[in-house]
């Protein structure tokens, strides 16, 4: 399936209740309290993006908010650009593989243990509390301060009812 496939719905509709996970997504590490599966998961467009990502800025986050049009898509931050509080829900932890050489390399933590937390607003969590959401890549021109906006991608989010 291509990043922009997704059962021939829109970008972002929800899939039909248990509709099928997308093919080869990485879930990311369940956050929320009291929950052991995840309900995040990223699509390989949206890994691939991710890492050139990584690469030109470093360590990088995920924040999406209740807001319409720009506030809707999930945007990509360097890590800490983005002040998240109580009002905000961690959902998932994405971890990345270490970066080659990375580990044992004496450079320190920071390239091996490479995790991009993905938050969101509690509002709008409490609208999406009953759906799995997985993050992807299309083309397109990213929005707002997003980190991707001139790379002639966009991240957007596909849900489907848990």
């Amino acid at each position: 399936m291509s990043a922009g496939d997704s059962c021939d719905l829109p970008a972002g509709a929800p899939a039909p209740s248990g509709s099928a996970p997308i093919p080869g997504t990485v879930d990311a590490r369940a956050e929320v309290e009291g929950e052991i599966e995840s309900r995040l998961a990223f699509t390989p467009a949206a890994l691939e993006l991710i890492e050139r990502l990584w690469s030109m800025h470093g360590p990088l986050m995920f924040h999406q908010s209740g807001g319409c049009c720009d506030g809707s898509s999930p945007m990509c931050y360097q890590d800490g650009e983005f002040r998240t509080g109580g009002q905000d829900v961690l959902l998932g932890t994405l971890e990345l593989p270490p970066l080659p050489g990375a580990a044992g390399s004496g450079t320190g933590g920071a390239e091996a243990n490479r995790e991009i937390g993905f938050w969101m607003s509690r509002e709008q969590f409490g609208v999406w509390a009953h759906t799995h959401l997985t993050v992807d890549a299309v083309p397109g021109r990213g929005s707002g301060f997003s980190l991707e906006a001139p790379e002639g991608q966009r991240f957007l989010i596909r849900s489907r009812l848990l």
